[in-house]
């Protein structure tokens, strides 16, 4: 034994003069024996910074939705001048703001899809521009008609591409702050009203119409300012091997037999193909289930969240000198590692806080593959450090793309701390890791090319998830729609005829204006105020949502019991409060009826059935004034509408209880058939 010692120091003692550096020749080439027997899959996940940067991101999130909301809600300011200007009904100028509210919605599927291939920046720079490019043609328009096109289709088109934008990536950026990082950036659009109602007026005064118009075209240009600062998030590369030694050529095998590279995990189209010729982006696997779906690889959440308590002390391997052996014994623990000099680059590209890096590097360990011995390699020396990253970049393969919206909860906007399966996770990584779609060999061939394709597809997929229509099928899906279309329909019409009923009542034009920014400042303390009740787990987001709701709705039908200013300010401010539940809640309701899993799936179908519900109901309640000479039936109409929204969800609980058992004992007859 003492010889093979003595012997093996001599190897180690032997050095290659190169460069004028020291390099261990036999640890050279030990390396090579090693990284050639013990491959890893490479995993490439975006883990949320929670800081840094992405209080930049919510700050220019607020700005955009500001501008955009702030713009969509003032629209009542021009309501009179361009009725006199074109010499039409107010229901025909009602049309031109509730075109561009309709399509602003109706636009989101199309959006995020684009956004899953193009990246948060690009798109909402293009919003920007093409916002604002259609106030611009407005100023010409020689009739209602063609304000219908330039302002109603293309400046809602514009602005939904500002907005989903803003709102998704403030999600992105975040895990533990998320509630509180949306809530302040979505704050934007009751700020927005506030700010805007009054500015509007002033311009349309100083300005005509037309000139009020193109200022707004300068607010919306400024937003590709805004867009410029969605910065995309470097991804961290996490590396799982084996932990035995035949496990990689079993693990391999299995991998390659569902389409998978073992450098970086990919995953097949499933052979059922839907309306785009892609599947529902819940019917791929996650990067934890395809990593833990063969017994010899480590089963990702295990080990993700287990690695966590585990404090790994340095420790010698022992050498294997027997000619049939070609490695190195394996190590006691399975190895995730996580490059540090990586993880500083993206420390710096995410600007993270210390502290959330710590999350990824102080506590979770990272065995050296790259030693034969219990000597840690020197830091200080550059050979050794050329030597280290020479032997990382031999087995690099490129990048695969990264899609936000292959994520499950990409338009959750409550606290994760809500979600079971988030309090489940012990690891940040792992929970990321949990709710990640892969994509497929194809999507990322498509990137890699540079090729030009017409409709890619990452664009493709996500259209397919967000327009699944057997969502349809789901009773409680389809009461959530209707009410959500509902309360769209009453929605809007207090922001466009509350000043001109103020006015018709004697109110001064100077205070009526104000009614607007009113609301706008109960909307922003309303959803500050649900933002922080719905980060308790407690709270049932169905209970309070069906009390908010019928409160405005009931408001709004007795909003004409008086005309008073008192009291017109008065219900101004309750209107906004209990109607800001709505965009609060939403995505929480979605979660707690249908689960994580199909949240996107029902969020494009309800941005669709509240599209085509906004862009009908202010029209709709402008030819009731029209053909009444009062606001009071419009009001009414608008009120009973909310009111039935919130009246329709009562029984809702029990109705997703009951659909909930029948899918568990339809599931158990399947079972038993098979």
């Amino acid at each position: 034994m003492a010889s093979k010692e003595s012997k093996m120091d001599e190897l180690e003692s032997k050095t290659l003069e190169q460069n004028g550096r020291n390099f261990k020749k036999e640890e050279m080439q030990l390396e090579d024996v090693n990284d050639n027997n013990n491959e890893s899959i490479e995993v490439e996940m975006v883990v949320p910074p929670d800081g840094g940067w992405g209080w930049v991101i919510v700050a220019a999130s607020f700005l955009c939705n500001l501008f955009v909301d702030g713009i969509i809600f003032s629209f009542g300011v021009f309501l009179n001048d361009i009725t006199e200007a074109f010499n039409v009904s107010h229901a025909s100028v009602a049309l031109v703001g509730s075109l561009q509210t309709g399509f602003y919605l109706m636009a989101g599927p199309f959006v995020s899809a684009l956004a899953n291939r193009y990246g948060f920046r690009l798109v909402a720079i293009l919003g920007s521009v093409l916002s604002c490019i259609a106030f611009v043609f407005s100023y010409f328009s020689a009739s209602i008609e063609f304000l219908y096109v330039s302002y109603g289709v293309l400046g809602g088109i514009g602005v939904g591409l500002i907005y989903v934008p803003a709102v998704i990536t403030t999600g992105f950026y975040f895990e533990r702050w998320r509630a509180l990082a949306t809530g302040i950036a979505v704050c934007g659009s009751g700020i927005g009203a506030f700010l805007l109602a009054p500015i509007s007026d002033l311009l349309i005064k100083s300005y005509g119409w037309r000139g009020a118009l193109l200022f707004q075209a300068g607010m919306l240009l400024n937003c590709a300012i805004f867009g410029a600062m969605f910065r995309p998030l470097k991804p961290t590369r996490i590396k799982i091997k084996p932990t035995q030694e035949n496990a990689v050529i079993e693990a391999k095998s299995t991998l390659i037999g569902k389409g998978v590279s073992t450098a970086s995990l990919h995953c097949v189209q499933p052979n059922r193909n839907g309306f785009f010729g892609t599947n529902n982006n819940t019917e791929y696997p996650t990067a934890a289930q395809l990593i833990g779906s063969s017994p010899n690889i480590v089963n990702a959440s295990k080990s993700l969240h287990s690695l966590h308590k585990i404090h790994v002390q340095p420790r010698n391997l022992e050498r294997k000198l027997n000619t049939s052996e070609k490695r190195l014994s394996a190590p006691i623990y399975p190895d995730l590692d996580v490059d540090y000099e990586d993880n500083k680059s993206i420390e710096e590209e995410n600007n993270l806080l210390g502290g959330d890096m710590d999350r990824l590097n102080g506590k979770i360990p990272t065995i050296r593959r790259h030693t034969i011995s219990g000597r840690r390699l020197r830091a200080d020396s550059d050979c050794s450090q050329k030597s280290l990253r020479t032997c990382n970049r031999r087995n690099t393969t490129s990048k695969d793309p990264q899609r936000p919206f292959y994520r499950d909860d990409i338009f959750y906007g409550g606290s994760l701390n809500r979600l079971a399966h988030y309090k489940s996770q012990l690891s940040s990584v792992g929970y990321h890791m949990s709710v990640t779609r892969l994509p497929t060999a194809t999507d990322v061939e498509e990137e890699k090319s540079g090729t030009c394709y017409l409709c890619p597809e990452s664009v493709r997929r996500i259209l397919t998830t967000m327009l699944d229509l057997s969502l349809l099928k789901s009773p409680s899906f389809l009461i959530l729609a209707i009410s959500g279309g509902l309360t769209m329909m009453g929605f809007y019409t207090p922001f466009i005829y509350l000043p001109d009923r103020a006015k018709m009542a004697g109110i001064e034009a100077s205070s009526a204006m104000f009614l607007v920014s009113v609301v706008g400042i109960g909307n922003t303390i309303g959803r500050v105020a649900c933002g922080l009740a719905g980060s308790i787990p407690g709270v049932d987001a169905l209970v309070v949502n069906n009390i908010f709701i019928s409160i405005g709705g009931l408001l709004t039908m007795l909003s004409g019991l008086s005309l008073s200013e008192g009291y017109q300010f008065f219900y101004a401010v309750c209107f906004g409060l209990s109607i800001s539940v709505f965009a609060s809640l939403r995505s929480i309701l979605v979660v707690d009826l249908l689960g994580l899993e199909k949240l996107t799936n029902a969020f494009g179908l309800l941005l669709l059935f509240q599209g085509v519900a906004a862009a009908v109901g202010a029209p709709l309640a402008g030819a009731f004034k029209d053909a009444t000479g009062s606001y009071d039936a419009s009001f009414y109409l608008s009120g009973s509408l909310i009111f039935l929204s919130a009246a329709i969800c009562y029984p809702l609980k029990r109705i997703n209880q009951w659909e909930k058992r029948r899918n568990e004992n339809k599931g158990s007859d399947d079972s038993i058939k098979s």
